[in-house]
């Protein structure tokens, strides 16, 4: 899975999500540890709440920095519990969906995978 960013100094143009997890986690893990789970399960949930209302009325420049922030208060929070997303990623859908086990779904819409 890779991200494009603007270029910045020490900063690649695309990257993993590993490394993704790896930049939040020098940015701020000293703040959100101190924080704790809780605390910054908070701000996840305010900004998740933030991306709901950026994908209803937002635009979709609105809608991508929402996104943004959600993805970055996500690799925070698994960052404190010491999770390596890129890993819990592959191991739950790297073989397919998890109910179904195909690449393109076929679990029935009421199921969630």
């Amino acid at each position: 899975m890779a991200f494009v960013c603007r270029p910045h100094e020490g900063v690649p143009t695309r990257m993993t999500l590993r490394e993704f997890q790896d930049l939040i986690r020098t940015m701020y893990h000293e703040k959100d540890a101190s924080r704790g789970v809780e605390g910054t399960f908070m701000w996840l949930t305010e900004e998740i709440g933030e991306l709901a209302t950026a994908l209803r009325s937002g635009t979709h420049d609105e809608q991508s920095l929402e996104f943004a922030d959600v993805l970055a208060w996500l690799a925070t929070i698994a960052n404190v519990v010491g999770v390596d997303l890129d890993e819990a990623v592959r191991r739950k859908y790297g073989t397919g969906c998890p109910g179904c086990g195909q690449f393109a779904c076929t679990c029935p819409d009421a199921e969630k995978p």
